[in-house]
């Protein structure tokens, strides 16, 4: 009874999904009025498939050049170079064309889990970026990084110290990307009511077609393709659903 309890649940929320993904997607892109230059700022190659698709997809879908900025080449098993290659291949997978691709290649900001990356270099090297592309929405991790990975959550203290010390260009603004417990990082689709019921900025729900096409972007990603990848890519939310914040003045956020 409770396989068959199960199925049904799937089911309609499938069915939810496929009502409401539209119009939610529709209110997404509505709630970024005036993004010319939306950029993803990412830490490794893989984090834009494996995190961030229902945004990217949802940022397309609003017709504009979104761009990536990959701070590491994802050197942890010395595969860089495979893994620069591979990120180009999953970006156009995605819909971003190979000119938006960035990717930092620097010796103090390794691929690694236990390295926290220096905040004062980070920042001047995502602030120069942000210049150089007139960018004007930075979409990120939160500080939880999804994965509690010190390299994603690096990138969220450097693009809050920039948010906080007014040093992001005037209309600058940045979103950050939800970090849910390790229940619901596992349960996909399950998780569309409890995304849609707790409170967030924006949410972007991928479409059937669109998972297919996430998964398929990490098939590029073929040096990361271990076991229990392919178990992520089936079971993680985050393939399917995207829950959002816009990053405010931390003193106020406090004072609240």
């Amino acid at each position: 009874m409770l396989a068959v309890a199960v199925v049904v649940l799937v089911a309609v929320l499938w069915w939810l999904c496929s009502s409401w993904r539209d119009a939610v997607c529709s209110r997404a892109v509505g709630l970024l009025p005036g993004v010319r230059a939306p950029l993803l700022l990412i830490a490794h190659p893989d984090d834009e498939c494996m995190f961030f698709a229902p945004t990217i997809f949802g940022v397309l879908q609003g017709q504009r050049p979104l761009s990536v900025l990959c701070c590491s080449t994802g050197n942890y098993y010395n595969q860089g170079e495979t893994r620069k290659k591979e990120l180009i291949q999953s970006c156009a997978a995605l819909g971003i064309a190979p000119s938006n691709v960035t990717l930092i290649d620097h010796s103090e900001l390794p691929d690694s889990p236990s390295v926290k990356w220096d905040e004062r270099l980070l920042s001047s090297l995502i602030l120069n970026h942000i210049r150089e592309k007139n960018i004007d929405l930075v979409i990120t991790f939160d500080e939880g990084g999804v994965s509690g990975h010190s390299n994603h959550i690096s990138l969220y203290h450097a693009i809050r110290s920039l948010h906080d010390s007014g040093k992001l260009p005037k209309g600058c603004s940045v979103l950050v990307l939800e970090s849910v417990s390790i229940f619901r990082k596992y349960i996909s689709i399950l998780d569309l009511l409890l995304s849609w019921l707790y409170g967030q900025d924006v949410l972007f729900i991928s479409s059937g077609r669109q998972y297919k096409q996430a998964k398929e972007a990490m098939w590029h990603h073929q040096s990361q393709l271990l076991w229990f990848r392919h178990i992520y890519l089936f079971f993680s939310r985050y393939m399917m659903i995207n829950t959002l914040h816009f990053l405010h003045d931390e003193k106020a956020e406090k004072k609240s």
